[in-house]
């Protein structure tokens, strides 16, 4: 596909935006971020608890990066020590569903995905 916009309303086109932002929000933190806010508002290091796999660094980046594109915002809370806590935002909300029906295809496909990686790999 071109980077360049769809000639038909109904024809799929991915320009570098489109791409851009699908890195910057439907990567592998991002979408155990997303899962996490999802329940409701997190401080960051509950974040942390909750995803232990990822680094500091990394949960500072992918909440930046969903704060940059508005998918998350973040609000400092006046409490001694001062923390921050990480909501999702109505825009952020709107990405539920379509993330849903992504998980739900791999769910039912996942037996024919292991086998064409089976096959693919045994070449």
């Amino acid at each position: 596909m071109s980077d360049t916009a769809a000639s038909h309303d109904d024809e799929l086109s991915i320009s570098a935006p489109h791409r851009e932002l699908l890195d910057q929000v439907l990567d592998k933190w991002s979408l155990s971020v997303l899962g996490e806010l999802c329940e409701g508002p997190r401080r960051f290091n509950d974040l942390r608890r909750a995803i232990p796999a990822v680094t500091q660094k990394s949960l500072t980046a992918t909440l930046r990066r969903l704060e940059r594109n508005g998918i998350v915002e973040r609000e400092v809370v006046n409490t001694r020590p001062v923390a921050v806590e990480y909501r999702i935002t109505p825009l952020g909300k709107t990405m539920r569903p379509p993330v849903d029906v992504l998980l739900e295809w791999a769910r039912v496909h996942m037996p024919q995905i292991e086998k064409a990686r089976e096959a693919y790999d045994a070449e």
